[in-house]
């Protein structure tokens, strides 16, 4: 079974104070690898240290939206020379949130499509934030696409699904959290079950949104075990099947990572 947590902070509090028997964990209940998500500048070297030290783990390097204020001013330079490490296979996270709006509009904007032409130049996906922001965001991943392709996912998934039909026509591929098993979350269930079977990928973004039966708790990559058997069971396949897709699919998408 080819289970792989497509997005953790494992440098993150809750995770990053006892990292070893959270892989551990994680290890033993089947997960395969884990692609470890950069938020802010100051962490990427933390994060490319841990993908250094395990084998099964792998880097992404960016700036969340919530931070681009603090990094409005950094440069293609400082990412393509980052993305250049062989354990730094994605960059990213970065997109738009307008739900906190922690970060003025336009420097999220303009810091996303910086992201774009890094993920452009580099052939490296590119992993997209989105909250509150669907016509923006769609709206800016069209016109980077129409100035160029760029692979790229949606993580965390659970915009509308006409934002995600969107998203698939231009060749992005979704991913999904914890929240899919939420009670409430009945409109991404649908969106869940009818994803195309090469576009789907599954992540838990630990240590937040721990799906059920684990609402509560700190969330561990271990977990995205139960998100890959529930939305197994809303596609009608076994957990293993949907976790030998959507580990392909990682592979596929990730093309510098390797076991």
């Amino acid at each position: 079974m080819m289970l792989i947590d497509s997005h953790c902070h494992l440098n993150y509090k809750g995770l990053v104070e006892a990292q070893g028997e959270v892989l551990g964990r994680a290890r033993d209940s089947g997960v395969r690898g884990f692609l470890n998500i950069s938020t802010r500048r100051s962490e990427w070297d933390a994060i490319v240290a841990t993908a250094e030290r395990e084998s099964d783990v792998w880097a992404s390097i960016g700036i969340h939206p919530h931070e681009a204020d603090a990094h409005a001013d950094l440069g293609e330079a400082a990412l393509l020379a980052a993305a250049e490490h062989p354990r730094v296979i994605a960059i990213g996270e970065t997109g738009l949130d307008y739900y906190y709006d922690h970060s003025d509009r336009q420097v999220q904007q303009d810091l996303f499509r910086v992201h774009i032409r890094v993920a452009r130049e580099t052939g490296l996906p590119l992993i997209v934030h989105t909250r509150d922001a669907e016509d923006d965001t769609a709206r800016i991943i069209a016109e980077e696409m129409a100035r160029g392709a760029f692979p790229a996912l949606i993580h965390c998934f659970t915009a509308s699904a006409d934002f995600g039909r969107k998203m698939l026509e231009l060749g992005l591929t979704i991913s999904l959290s914890g929240i899919v098993t939420f009670k409430n979350a009945k409109d991404l269930q649908a969106v869940a079950a009818d994803l195309p079977d090469d576009r789907i990928l599954v992540e838990t973004d630990a240590p937040f949104l721990a799906p059920v039966p684990h609402r509560g708790k700190v969330c561990e990559p271990a977990f995205v075990a139960n998100t890959c058997a529930f939305v197994a069971e809303l596609r009608g396949t076994s957990t293993e099947a949907l976790a030998d897709v959507t580990g392909a699919n990682f592979f596929r998408l990730f093309g510098k990572a390797s076991l």
